[in-house]
């Protein structure tokens, strides 16, 4: 709302109120057909069976290292503890890794502190795991994850995880300046919230508007639409505390990321760039 007051706070720190000040709005999905765009969701391809058709590492089989990878960030993750979600971003990290997220000149990275300039004032948005595109020292931000504290920790990971995406839009087209090249008039960041193991799934809009409004502590005249998508299974396979452990839910959320990999889309033009020339953007 137009009359709420808006000052300077870092990401970690943005709330709904913070959504509300600077007019971002979330919609709710509950389709995957419609939220990812497709026909149909992805088939999985090159998923080891041992990871698809166990719920933990069976032990009568020598695992590969992918599969004993996966089964141990799954326990590490699934035993994390109030204030400890180190585990957490690890196996976000790895998930990303498992299903190529970071092909070609694509780096998976945890904990990524991206600055941004709110109200006047510098402030920063601390990322849990990034994807970004480099080529040599400079990169561009891609993809998006938060960590989420477990339950009992308090917080809403929304409002951090939409400052993040703000801040790497700045910090995207600040590298495409000094570069000389177009500037994006906006970006959408595929994103992720994760809770254990529990993911949650965005397309995170952000405009050139938006990001004068926040830097000016103005109030935008035009709505920001934050697409969320929940995954729905049966209240028997309880998501929410289980998240991808139950073999059915782990199958339908390999799909999910599987689908969701086309939205982690580059903005650079590999041939303009020249690598000694390109450094990071802070």
């Amino acid at each position: 709302m137009a009359t709420l007051v808006r000052f300077a706070k870092s990401g970690s720190e943005w709330t709904s109120y913070n959504l509300t000040a600077f007019n971002i709005q979330i919609i709710i999905y509950q389709d995957p057909i419609s939220f990812f765009n497709v026909q149909e969701l992805p088939t999985l391809q090159n998923i080891s069976p041992v990871i698809l058709n166990n719920v933990a590492a069976p032990a009568n089989v020598q695992p590969s290292k992918q599969e004993q990878l996966f089964f141990s960030y799954l326990e590490d993750a699934m035993n994390t503890v109030p204030g400890e979600e180190t585990f957490v971003k690890d196996f976000a990290a790895f998930l990303l890794g498992m299903f190529d997220y970071d092909g070609g000149h694509r780096v998976v990275y945890t904990r990524e502190e991206i600055p941004f300039y709110m109200c006047g004032t510098w402030v920063k948005a601390t990322a849990g795991v990034t994807v970004i595109e480099r080529f040599g020292p400079l990169f561009q931000y891609l993809l998006l994850v938060q960590e989420v504290e477990v339950r009992g920790s308090g917080g809403e990971p929304e409002p951090p995880l939409v400052a993040e995406a703000i801040a790497a839009f700045r910090h995207n087209n600040k590298a495409r300046e000094i570069r000389q090249m177009p500037l994006l008039k906006s970006q959408t960041f595929p994103a992720m919230t994760i809770a254990r193991t529990t993911i949650l799934f965005f397309r995170i809009t952000v405009t050139q508007d938006l990001l004068a409004a926040i830097e000016s502590g103005a109030y935008p005249t035009n709505a920001t639409i934050v697409h969320q998508f929940i995954p729905l299974f049966p209240p028997e396979m309880d998501y929410f505390s289980k998240g991808m452990v139950p073999l059915e839910s782990r199958r339908t959320l390999f799909q999910y990321l599987e689908a969701f990999k086309q939205f982690c889309m580059s903005f650079v033009a590999v041939s303009r760039l020249q690598p000694a020339e390109l450094f990071y953007v802070g």
